[in-house]
């Protein structure tokens, strides 16, 4: 399974010869709905790769509703605190769209970047850029308009599942969003007479993406310009 056979791009973007090192560690997984990747205050086993589906990454405080502040798709990873030196986050971390992909477990994964400073440079990479993506979700929860900050997760979601309809149920949305669900309902009505998706129960079909692109406005495109930048410097390097 060369790194360009793979349909996770953070690991397709690895040397072949760093792929190796990882490939005969990583193990197939089918991802359904809900199912857990991390849980909070836990020991993180392994470390997920998509290669399709949707995950997203949950705050919650004490007594509060979730809030997601991250998704990772088949452009990244979990377990970022292994990364960084720890074995456990505050987050729930969970399939919101099903898919599949590779798996390492979290020691066998430490192993390989504390003998190999090149791979854990371009994993490192995408800490960064998915740190960028949470702030930029910070300042979208705190300053954008709710059909903004809509657009810019549909879009988020379109580009991980690489496919025109997204599966996702306007209850989800609301928890998802921190908001109540007669508001996601109200504005994703909104974006279906402006011709920029159509809304069907339990799913949400992108029908104009620059329409799309238009309302999320400054709240989408810096985060996935950052990806961009920071893995065409890992292509270089390899």
């Amino acid at each position: 399974m060369p790194s360009a056979q793979t349909r996770n791009r953070l690991l397709a973007s690895l040397s072949p010869k760093d792929f190796e090192l990882l490939q005969a560690k990583l193990e197939p997984i089918e991802l359904p709905v809900r199912f857990a990747l991390e849980r909070p205050a836990t020991p993180i086993e392994h470390v997920y790769f998509p290669e399709s589906g949707i995950a997203s990454v949950v705050a919650v405080q004490s007594h509060n509703t979730p809030v997601e502040v991250g998704l990772i798709g088949s452009e990244g990873m979990t377990g970022l605190p292994v990364l960084l030196g720890d074995e456990q986050t505050p987050n729930n971390t969970y399939m919101q769209v099903s898919g599949h992909g590779l798996r390492i477990a979290s020691d066998a994964l430490r192993k390989a970047v504390a003998k190999n400073a090149s791979i854990q440079n371009t994993l490192l990479r995408f800490v960064q850029s998915f740190l960028v993506q949470t702030s930029h979700t910070a300042i979208a929860n705190a300053r954008a308009r709710l059909d903004e900050r809509l657009a810019r997760w549909i879009l988020m979601a379109h580009d991980r599942t690489g496919t025109a309809t997204i599966p996702l149920t306007h209850e989800f949305l609301a928890l998802m969003l921190g908001v109540r669900r007669a508001g996601v309902t109200e504005t994703l009505q909104a974006l279906v007479k402006k011709g920029s998706i159509k809304s069907a129960r339990g799913e949400v079909t992108v029908l104009d993406r620059a329409g799309l692109e238009q309302i999320a406005s400054n709240c989408y495109g810096g985060p996935e310009a950052e990806y961009r930048r920071l893995f065409r410097r890992a292509r270089a390097r390899n």
